[in-house]
C-alpha cells in the first residue's frame, strides 16, 4: 500500500509560479514511478508529468512542458511539481499518482497508476 498526500496548491495570477508537493508513505518512493494528473471542471483528467523511481527519466504532457519540472527526493519520499508560467488553462485539481510498474510505457495514462492522493486545488486567474 501506498499513502499520497497533495499539498501546496492554491490561487496564483497568472504568469505566476506554484510548488506541489506529494508525500508518499507505507511503500518506500523508490520503489514506485509517480505521475501528476489534473482534472479540470467538466473535463477528462489528463496527464501533466511523469517520473522514474531513480528520477533519471521525466516526461511531460505538451502543453506544460517547458513550463513545469517535475523531481523527486526518495530520501524525504516526496515528488514535487514547480510550476511557472502559470496559465488560466492551468486551472484544475491535481492528484499525484504511483505505479508499481517502473518500466510502464503507458505512463501517460491515467489506469496506469495503482494509488492516487485526494487532489490538491489550482486556480490560476486572469
Amino acid at each position: 500500500q501506498v499513502q499520497l498526500v497533495e499539498s501546496g496548491g492554491g490561487l496564483v495570477q497568472a504568469g505566476g509560479s506554484l510548488r506541489l508537493s506529494c508525500a508518499a508513505s507505507g511503500r518506500t518512493a523508490s520503489s514506485v514511478a509517480m505521475g501528476w494528473f489534473r482534472q479540470a471542471p467538466g473535463k477528462e483528467r489528463e496527464f501533466v508529468a511523469y517520473i522514474s523511481d531513480t528520477g533519471k527519466r521525466a516526461y511531460y504532457a505538451d502543453s506544460v512542458k517547458g513550463r513545469f519540472t517535475i523531481s523527486r527526493d526518495n530520501a524525504k519520499n516526496t515528488m514535487t511539481l514547480q510550476m511557472n508560467s502559470l496559465k488560466p488553462e492551468d486551472t484544475a485539481v491535481y492528484y499525484c499518482a504511483a505505479d508499481l510498474n517502473l518500466y510502464s510505457a503507458s505512463y501517460y495514462k491515467g489506469d496506469e497508476y495503482d494509488y492516487w492522493g485526494q487532489g490538491t486545488q489550482v486556480t490560476v486567474s486572469s
